[in-house]
């Protein structure tokens, strides 16, 4: 989905590495067989952060998470989700949220196995947003 990047090098350098990072994220690397023999190669990621609900408390996003599709089935992205589970308990999430797309019915049953719940069905929220132009519209108005 690289046509629908807007973040330029700037925004993201300044997001990532100041005081109080906006997300944090975890990689999952293999040893490079046939490249350097010290390098290692990103096959998957995860971004998240912390948000906050005050009817339950902490919780941990999941804003973005992919392996690979020659790495998948080898318990890389289980280990990924593991690892992030692990960061929600010691930091007393509650609970992770994260979207997916409808069309993505791969990883829709890949969550739902591992006992996701889907809220658009549950609990049946709906998901919004303001763009850019309408927070400029909002924060102007009298």
């Amino acid at each position: 989905m690289a046509n629908a990047v807007k973040l330029t090098e700037k925004d993201w350098l300044e997001d990532s590495f100041d005081e109080h990072p906006c997300y944090h994220c975890l990689v999952a690397e293999v040893a490079k067989e046939h490249w350097a023999p010290s390098g290692h190669t990103v096959v998957g990621f995860a971004m998240y952060y912390f948000t906050y609900d005050p009817w339950t408390g902490k919780m941990i996003y999941l804003e973005d998470f992919y392996v690979m599709e020659l790495y998948r089935g080898l318990g890389i992205g289980s280990e990924i989700l593991k690892w992030i589970s692990q960061i929600a308990i010691q930091n007393r999430c509650c609970s992770m949220h994260f979207v997916v797309v409808r069309w993505n019915t791969a990883s829709i049953e890949y969550y739902t196995r591992r006992g996701a719940l889907d809220l658009s069905k549950q609990e049946e929220w709906l998901l919004f947003k303001f763009s850019k132009e309408n927070m400029i519209k909002l924060a102007s108005e009298e």
